[in-house]
């Protein structure tokens, strides 16, 4: 990292937690001893969420109940925190970034490798027995329970060793490819005028290639599609989204004659980072994850991105944001990435650890661009 963030990364190793201190040494300045990362992981170990995430561990190695799943179905409690649903652990994991040799970690990626555990695992209501069954539905656009599965192994490091990950990286280009030289969203979608359904909107078909927030952090995880010409793509699917998206688009999908909101489909302009305003749902963590897919300041939002955080710790170093409702910081598909343990104390100094890190990890990634494996 260049000298001119010394003053960010030490506050961050002067103030911040385990997990901060872990990640900025080991994948940012790199000065990390075997011992001093031993002692780190073993105070992340005893970290309140890794403790309780601990114990939703099964014996079979699957986390929790469910995959962005429902938290209570006829009046039964079936999360009782976030963390008992398997992706909001997947993301805890990836977050701390627990060792993927850890017994949790490979326990978890067995288990959403086995049929027979994942069957079982997804039989623990009706909705969800039939979601199963038709988990492979809309896949291509990364819609699909079977989009999860794979997404959470990919961020937990396990993206690029088996064939079916290999699989659904090019299926997470093809989207790519798909919007990276379109004029508007009416080019990949279709309408019906006539349609009496409440929320009518522009739709895709459940086979249909898309790209949407699962896509990206399965690439964002993954090396093996990295080549330059598939960079390029990504860069220009990123430029073409801003260009030709609109803020008011919406769309659905259209699977066995049903039309469904597609999860965090790209089909509007991704905005860049301003430290005076509390975006949309997880915005840092997709700016970050667009970023780790290599494409350094070739994407437009990452270069403005990179200038607002430079002016926002010009000063001493530290980025800071007025976040007047943080909420639990548990990890969810809907929350940006904490990793600091007392967000919630009168002392703002573990927020701004959370953000400076954030920061130091955007610039760092846009730095050493051409460096990504």
């Amino acid at each position: 990292m260049t000298d001119k963030f010394s003053k960010s990364t030490d506050f961050l190793l002067e103030n911040a937690g385990p997990v901060i201190r872990y990640r900025l040494r080991r994948e940012i300045l790199k000065d990390i001893t075997d011992a001093e990362e031993e002692k780190l992981l073993g105070q992340i170990y005893e970290l309140p969420l890794f403790r309780l995430l601990a114990s939703y561990v099964k014996p079979d190695g699957y986390i929790g109940s469910g995959m962005h799943s429902w938290d209570n179905w006829r009046e039964q409690v079936l999360h009782e925190t976030p963390l008992q649903d398997g992706e909001c652990a997947a993301r805890l994991l990836s977050y701390y970034r627990i060792p993927k040799t850890h017994p949790f970690v490979v326990g978890f990626v067995s288990a959403m490798r086995d049929e027979a555990t994942l069957q079982k695992e997804f039989s623990y209501i009706p909705p969800e027995v039939g979601r199963y069954e038709a988990r492979f539905a809309g896949l291509n656009s990364g819609n699909s329970l079977q989009a999860l599965v794979y997404t959470m192994q990919a961020i937990l490091g396990y993206g690029d060793d088996y064939d079916d990950l290999r699989d659904f990286q090019n299926i997470c280009l093809e989207g790519f490819r798909r919007v990276s030289s379109i004029s508007s969203l009416d080019e990949v979608t279709k309408f019906d005028p006539n349609s009496k359904r409440r929320g009518n909107c522009p739709y895709i078909e459940d086979d249909d290639f898309f790209p949407n927030y699962y896509t990206l952090s399965t690439l964002a995880h993954t090396h093996l599609w990295r080549t330059p010409e598939n960079v390029a793509t990504m860069a220009d699917a990123f430029n073409n989204i801003n260009a030709v998206m609109k803020p008011e688009n919406a769309m659905a999908i259209r699977s066995s004659g049903k039309f469904h909101g597609p999860c965090f489909a790209l089909v509007n302009p991704v905005r860049a980072f301003r430290a005076d305003l509390v975006d949309t749902i997880a915005y840092r963590r997709m700016l970050t994850e667009i970023a780790m897919l290599g494409v350094g300041k070739k994407v437009g939002v990452l270069a403005e991105t990179a200038a607002n955080i430079e002016e926002a710790i010009s000063g001493d170093g530290v980025l800071r944001m007025d976040f007047k409702n943080l909420g639990v910081p548990y990890p969810t598909a809907y929350t940006d990435t904490w990793l600091e343990a007392n967000l919630k104390g009168r002392d703002k100094t573990a927020l701004y650890c959370d953000l400076t890190f954030w920061a130091v990890e955007l610039l760092y990634l846009l730095e050493n661009a051409d460096k990504t494996e």
